[in-house]
């Protein structure tokens, strides 16, 4: 039996673009997860009700300001943003006391965390001094916190959940 290259020609062409669109669904999920971090109201609900299980603070002792994060992010000031090649930077969220807003209020994140804490019940959660996950760290395993960061005080970057 005798095929039309031209017909072969498109259901190749076919093909391809229903690779490229399923490639693309399935890439969706991860780039949202990013920018959850973002945009999520887990972000800035109270530490221990969101559902993003890392929390870091703009003071020692896990006081002042803090941002959930839910998310592995490779630098606190180019979170992706949702648009393709935007970024923006994370935040500390802003939160109101009795006279004025809680300290970190409103500040980026980056190179101003003071402390952290890791309600994950698997995940070891990594903070690093340098973005792209770079550079000397402090790690915090499942249910732990740090009280001020030994490496990374007030010069963070990065954060990362692993397994090991």
């Amino acid at each position: 039996m005798r095929t039309d290259r031209g017909s072969r020609k498109v259901r190749r062409s076919i093909a391809a673009v229903t690779g490229l669109v399923a490639a693309a669904l399935i890439a969706t999920p991860a780039a949202a997860g990013e920018t959850d971090n973002l945009y999520s109201p887990q972000a800035c609900k109270s530490p221990h009700v969101s559902k993003f299980k890392f929390h870091i603070f703009y003071n020692s002792g896990q006081n002042g300001s803090y941002r959930n994060i839910g998310y592995s992010i490779f630098d606190f000031d180019n979170a992706p943003d949702g648009v393709v090649g935007a970024q923006s930077a994370l935040t500390f969220c802003v939160k109101n006391g009795a006279s004025a807003p809680w300290p970190g209020s409103g500040l980026k994140v980056k190179n101003h965390g003071a402390s952290g804490e890791n309600e994950h019940h698997k995940y070891k959660a990594r903070v690093y001094v340098n973005s792209g996950y770079k550079g000397a760290q402090d790690v915090m395993a499942p249910y732990q916190h740090i009280d001020r960061f030994r490496h990374v005080y007030n010069d963070n970057a990065s954060f990362r959940w692993t397994s090991k």
